[in-house]
């Protein structure tokens, strides 16, 4: 029992305990409660009383602003008002000045007029006394005609004549004059040109021979190169296409063929059967199938460094082969793909010096004997196939135009072409670059004394410097020093037409009077 009796006195105590607390907690909160209701009413009145301030600064700013606007306003307007006035000051002198413009244009007008009026009594006068002069003159040609026997139009038929002959030479002395003075100008600055050209450009120059030679190590190397009843040489020719000459040269095979490549080819590949020793008709076909692999890549090699080393790009892969091709191609002894290098060499630098495109010069100069290549496939001269190939293979007109213009089959019409011409020109005709056939040489003298020759008042004519030079003489009684000029322009102009020349040709024609007489 009083186990259950303190049991409920616990549970009593607990709900008395919980209920006092419940109500102190509630008290709490009100007057918790109350004081956030004070402390809310307290900032609402601040609030209210800052938003006053606030909109009372506010309305003296805006006062303060209309206030500044208002005396910048009259400011502007004061300025405006003064520009205004001195405008119409200037205004009022322009029409002061153009009054006085006007009178003075009035007074001149109407001193034109009078002089106008004078002008015309003039005319009215000449044409009374032209009237007279031609009556007078009508009149003086019947006594002329009379005294003299002739006719007015036989008189000026001879007057004419001698009028035209007079003309011919004062305009031979004209022509004379401004030539030598624009040959001098021109000589002078395309010496300067070229003389910089050559300065800066100095090219190996390497001679190829129109057969290769293979040397042997010795003399039982030519009867195994021939094989058993010949079948080594005939695989080798007909594995290169080339002909092997085995003759009594000691030590030495030649090899001779239409192609350079070719060429190239059969003596690389001999060379390497001679240090290999087996020589048979397999083993030739199999190194020759090597070699032109490897030509094949040489040629390319050698295109593009040509065109690197001149700084051109963008060439079609198929023209780059082409220039390839030029390493195994010889003119007069002169390898073609280093003299088509001198030539872009030269187009550039002279290009810079006047002004043009360098690097189209030296694309022009470049590809300027890429028919040589295919010349002895196609048929044509080398210049006209040289331009169907880079056209073909997207190169510009004007480079087109200055290959096919480089040897004159068309006229050049372009300063590039012009370029190109001169520097192949240097290139080729610079001493020790090419060699050249005596017969060929001789008849080119011969020839170009045959055409100073067939002109009339020629008595002798001698070609000198190698065919650089051709001096004539001529009979004083009939051409005279303004003849000579002309007679000089013209063998000049007959050289350039009917001949083909590296270079140029100085024409000098001298003219002398002898006076003969004898003591007896």
């Amino acid at each position: 029992m009083d186990y259950l009796y303190m049991v409920g006195i616990g549970v009593l105590g607990l709900a008395v305990g919980v209920a006092v607390g419940f109500l102190i907690r509630k008290r709490l909160v009100e007057s918790r409660l109350e004081s956030v209701e004070s402390y809310s009413r307290k900032i609402l009145a601040e609030a209210h009383k800052e938003a006053k301030n606030i909109k009372k600064e506010a309305a003296l700013q805006a006062k303060d602003t209309l206030y500044q606007m208002k005396v910048e306003f009259e400011k502007e307007t004061r300025e405006k008002k003064e520009q205004l006035q001195i405008q119409e000051r200037r205004l009022f002198h322009k029409e002061e000045n153009l009054d006085k413009k006007l009178e003075q244009l009035e007074k001149r007008e109407s001193r034109l007029s009078e002089q106008e009026k004078a002008l015309e009594k003039l005319e009215d006068q000449l044409k009374e006394k032209e009237k007279e002069y031609h009556h007078l003159v009508e009149e003086q040609r019947r006594e002329l005609e009379k005294v003299a026997g002739l006719s007015s139009q036989e008189a000026k038929q001879i007057l004419m004549q001698s009028m035209e002959e007079e003309a011919k030479l004062e305009a031979a002395k004209l022509i004379r004059r401004i030539e030598n003075q624009a040959r001098e100008e021109a000589d002078k600055r395309a010496q300067e040109i070229l003389a910089l050209a050559v300065k800066r450009y100095a090219g190996d120059y390497v001679a190829e021979k129109t057969v290769s030679v293979v040397n042997l190590p010795n003399e039982e190397m030519k009867g195994r190169i021939i094989g058993r009843e010949g079948r080594n040489i005939r695989a080798i020719e007909a594995a290169t296409g080339v002909d092997v000459i085995i003759d009594d040269t000691p030590e030495a095979v030649i090899l001779s063929a239409f192609n350079p490549v070719r060429r190239e080819v059969a003596k690389v590949s001999l060379e390497r059967l001679i240090d290999d020793g087996r020589i048979h008709p397999a083993r030739i076909e199999e190194v020759v199938a090597k070699v032109n692999k490897e030509i094949e890549t040489s040629i390319r090699e050698a295109g593009e460094q040509a065109a690197f080393d001149l700084g051109v790009h963008g060439i079609d892969n198929e023209i780059i082969k082409l220039l390839g091709r030029l390493k195994y191609r010889s003119s007069y002894a002169q390898n073609v793909l280093q003299h088509s290098r001198e030539v872009g060499f030269l187009c550039g630098i002279m290009a810079a010096e006047l002004g043009l495109d360098v690097k189209e010069a030296k694309r022009a100069g470049l590809l300027h004997d890429i028919g040589k290549a295919v010349d002895h496939e196609v048929e044509g001269p080398h210049a006209a196939i040289g331009a169907d190939l880079a056209k073909r293979y997207g190169e510009s007109e004007e480079v087109v135009h200055a290959i096919a213009a480089h040897h004159e089959e068309i006229p050049p019409k372009s300063v590039l072409a012009v370029l190109v011409q001169a520097a192949d020109t240097l290139s080729g005709a610079r001493p020790g670059a090419r060699q050249e056939m005596l017969e060929s040489y001789v008849k080119r003298l011969e020839d170009l004394e045959k055409i100073a020759m067939s002109f009339p008042g020629v008595s002798k004519s001698y070609a000198i410097q190698a065919g650089r030079e051709i001096r004539i003489m001529v009979e004083g009684k009939i051409v005279d020093d303004d003849k000579a000029f002309v007679l000089c322009k013209d063998i000049a102009k007959k050289i350039e037409k009917d001949m083909t020349y590296p270079g140029q040709i100085k024409v000098t024609v001298i003219r002398e009077t002898r006076a003969v007489e004898y003591a007896k």
